[in-house]
């Protein structure tokens, strides 16, 4: 009987710890930063080989067009610049959208400067690998530096990739999604064509690393589409919108912030305008005299 509650005892310590491992686990993934908080689940999301057209079959004409922009990517991996960004595009992680796109986007995404920009990016980039994670393992497309046997920009990742599903490319959902969220949360007309150039420059790069074939991309930029379309509809992204627009505007100086003003109808020395030059006598609108916003009419 004594061994037997000792057996017990040990067992139900066991359990207690792997219990308690799991809820750390669980506590952890809840949390983390890197991860965020997918808007939906695998299964709330439509099959996306229902949706994508097969791939081009091997020596078929489609794929000719495929094995045509394989020799392209390869030809521009002459240019160092371009080279370079695809190497960089090939880290799937939100620090090198944020690192890359940042600059288009006219504003720094910190965790602690821009905390709605950063949340939201942090969720959408999170809810993109569950469009095409299934279909890339169903349809099971051979990689093109597999195909042909031969070296790609990133030979660090060659083998992690090598029996993994090309089809559709994971990275260009990844880089698209993004785009059109910073190009949502902006809402400028420049600074969209710049996003959502660079936006579709990141899915090139897997086709001028040798990752991905060109079809690949074009399927990825789809499922994008299909994910973001989705994720604009749900209330939680909805709300985050709102206030992550909020947010650029201020951190832009888009926005005065002006509640009330005094009302004056004649001109007073040292006013200036909200930019900081100085006003003129003949100066209307609002400005800084005296230390207050003032509308002078």
């Amino acid at each position: 009987m004594h061994q037997l509650n000792n057996y017990l005892m040990k067992r139900i310590i066991v359990l207690t710890a792997a219990l308690m491992c799991c809820i750390a686990v669980t506590v952890q993934a809840a949390g983390d930063e890197k991860n965020g908080h997918a808007y939906f689940t695998k299964a709330e999301l439509p099959d996306m080989t229902k949706i994508l057209p097969p791939f081009p079959a091997f020596e078929s004409a489609r794929f000719v067009a495929d094995q045509s922009q394989h020799l392209w990517g390869k030809l521009m991996r002459q240019d160092e610049a371009r080279a370079a960004q695809a190497q960089r595009d090939a880290v799937y992680s939100m620090q090198t959208i944020i690192d890359e796109f940042g600059p288009l986007f006219g504003l720094d995404i910190t965790k602690e400067d821009t905390p709605e920009i950063y949340s939201i990016l942090q969720d959408v980039c999170a809810s993109c690998d569950s469009i095409y994670s299934d279909a890339k393992a169903k349809f099971n497309r051979q990689r093109p530096y597999a195909y042909y046997n031969e070296g790609t920009l990133v030979p660090e990742k060659e083998e992690k990739h090598r029996y993994e599903g090309s089809y559709p490319s994971g990275h260009t959902v990844f880089g698209w999604v993004s785009a059109l969220l910073l190009s949502d949360i902006c809402q400028s007309t420049e600074s969209m064509e710049k996003l959502l150039t660079r936006g579709y420059e990141f899915g090139q790069s897997r086709v001028i690393a040798g990752y991905h074939w060109q079809s690949d991309v074009d399927a990825g930029r789809m499922a994008g589409d299909v994910l973001y379309q989705l994720i604009r509809s749900h209330e939680r992204f909805i709300a985050q919108l709102a206030k992550a627009r909020t947010e650029f505007k201020e951190k832009t100086g888009q926005t005065v912030g002006v509640n009330s003003a005094i009302v004056v109808s004649h001109p007073a020395t040292r006013a200036y305008r909200l930019d900081g030059t100085p006003a003129t006598d003949a100066t209307q609108g609002i400005i800084i005299e005296g230390g207050q916003k003032v509308v002078r009419k």
